[in-house]
C-alpha cells in the first residue's frame, strides 16, 4: 500500500480482515398477537343468527365452524347445528353436485384437483368433500386429501373438507348432505363428493349427489370382471384414467367396460352411460369428463328426473335420520348401558344366545 492509500485508509481501524456487520433484526418465529386473535376467536361462541349471516356472506371460516358442529356428537352441538341447517336450507339446492369413486390408485383426488382448478378458472366455486373411513383398529383417519390437492387447497374459489365416517358410513352420509346445504348456502355452485372407493362408501355417495363418476384403470378385468361389481349399476359415467401411460390397453379396458354395460339395463334416467379416456396428469379428456356431466344435468331436468331423485333422496334421509334417532334413544335410555353389560355376560357364559339378548333388550 502506498502513501496515497494508506492516507485515504487512515481513519478506518482494522483489527482483523473479516468484518461481519450486525445484520436485520429477525422477527419471532411465531406471531403472537396472531395466536391471541386465534384464540380469542376459538372462545367466542357465535350465535345461529351470526353464523347464517356469514355463511350466506361466504366466509369459509365460518362454514368450518358449522360443520364442526354438524359433526360434533355432542347433543348441544348437534342441537345448534340443525337451526343453522334449517336456516340455510332455502338458499340450498343450486348446485351440481357430482360423486366421484374408483379403486385406490386409480387417481380420484388428482382428477378432482385438475377438475377442481378448471371449473375455478372458469368463474365456478368448488366445494370437495371427501367421506374417510375410519380405521377399525384405531378408531382414527387419515384426511389426508388436502396434501394431494395443493394447488386446489389454496384456491380461494375451492374449500376442501375430509370428514371420517367414524365406523358409521350411514351416519357420515347424513352429515355429508348436512355440508352440502351449508356448502350451497354459501355460494358453491359445485360440490364434489369423494370416497375412498372400497365397500359401501360408494352406496352412501351415491344417495347424494346428481351425478356419479366412475374412475378405473386398464387391466383391471374383462367383461365379466365388470359385470360382477355393483357399483358398475349406480355410475352415471366411467372414464378410464392415466390413459397417458399405455393408450392402447386404455383403449382396450374401455372397449371392455361398453360391452359389459351392455348387459345391464337401462339407467333410470334414461341416459346412456359413457365410457371415456381421460389422464388427469396430462389433463386429457377432463374437459369432456365435465361436458358429459352437464349434458346429463340438462337432459335429466328437462325430463324431471333430476328433480324426482332429490325428493328420493329427501326421502332417504327421513327414513336414515328415523333409524339413527331410534338407535340413539335405545343406546342412551337410563340403565340401558347396566342391561347390556349384563346380557353380554350372559352371553359369554352361554346363558342366553345373543338372538334372545336383543330381543329382550329391545322389549
Amino acid at each position: 500500500m502506498d502513501a496515497d492509500e494508506k492516507k485515504l485508509y487512515s481513519n478506518f481501524e482494522y483489527d482483523s480482515a473479516l468484518n461481519v456487520m450486525g445484520g436485520v433484526k429477525q422477527p419471532e418465529q411465531v406471531n403472537n398477537s396472531y395466536v391471541e386473535r386465534m384464540r380469542a376467536l376459538k372462545k367466542k361462541e357465535y350465535t345461529v343468527d351470526e353464523m347464517v349471516a356469514e355463511i350466506l356472506h361466504g366466509d369459509r371460516t365460518m362454514l368450518s365452524r358449522a360443520i364442526t358442529l354438524v359433526e360434533s356428537s355432542l347433543h348441544a352441538h348437534q342441537k345448534k347445528a340443525q337451526e343453522v341447517i334449517e336456516r340455510c336450507i332455502p338458499y340450498s339446492g343450486k348446485s351440481v353436485r357430482l360423486g366421484l369413486t374408483g379403486v385406490p390408485g386409480a387417481g380420484k383426488s388428482t382428477t378432482i384437483e385438475t377438475l377442481g382448478k378448471m371449473l375455478t378458472g372458469t368463474g365456478h366455486k368448488v366445494a370437495v368433500l371427501a367421506i374417510d373411513p375410519s380405521s377399525e383398529r384405531s378408531k382414527g383417519s387419515i384426511l389426508g386429501d388436502k396434501t394431494r390437492m395443493e394447488e386446489l387447497s389454496v384456491d380461494p374459489n375451492a374449500f376442501i373438507r375430509p370428514s371420517p365416517s367414524a365406523g358409521s358410513l350411514g351416519g357420515v352420509a347424513r352429515k355429508t348432505r348436512e355440508i352440502i346445504v351449508l356448502c350451497e348456502a354459501a355460494g358453491f355452485d359445485v360440490v364434489i363428493v369423494e370416497t375412498v372407493g372400497v365397500g359401501q362408501s360408494e352406496v352412501a355417495a351415491h344417495s347424494m349427489v346428481d351425478f356419479f363418476q366412475l374412475l378405473q384403470l386398464a387391466n383391471t378385468g374383462d367383461e365379466l370382471q365388470g359385470i360382477k361389481r355393483g357399483i358398475m349399476e349406480m355410475a352415471d359415467a366411467i372414464a378410464i384414467n392415466k390413459c397417458d401411460i399405455d393408450r392402447t390397453k386404455s383403449e382396450l379396458a374401455a372397449t371392455q367396460f361398453r360391452n359389459a354395460l351392455h348387459l345391464f339395463p337401462m339407467p333410470d334416467s334414461g341416459y346412456e352411460v359413457k365410457v371415456q379416456l381421460i389422464s388427469a396428469y396430462s389433463h386429457e379428456g377432463i374437459e369432456e369428463m365435465w361436458k358429459n356431466v352437464m349434458e346429463y344435468v340438462v337432459y335429466a331436468k328437462q325430463t324431471g328426473y333430476f328433480y324426482q331423485k332429490r325428493q328420493q333422496q329427501n326421502l332417504r334421509i327421513l327414513n336414515e335420520s328415523i333409524e339413527s334417532a331410534l338407535k340413539d334413544r335405545f343406546y342412551n335410555a337410563p340403565g340401558m348401558e347396566e342391561r347390556i353389560a349384563e346380557m353380554s355376560k350372559a352371553i359369554l357364559e352361554n346363558k342366553i344366545s345373543a338372538y334372545a339378548a336383543a330381543e329382550q333388550l329391545l322389549d
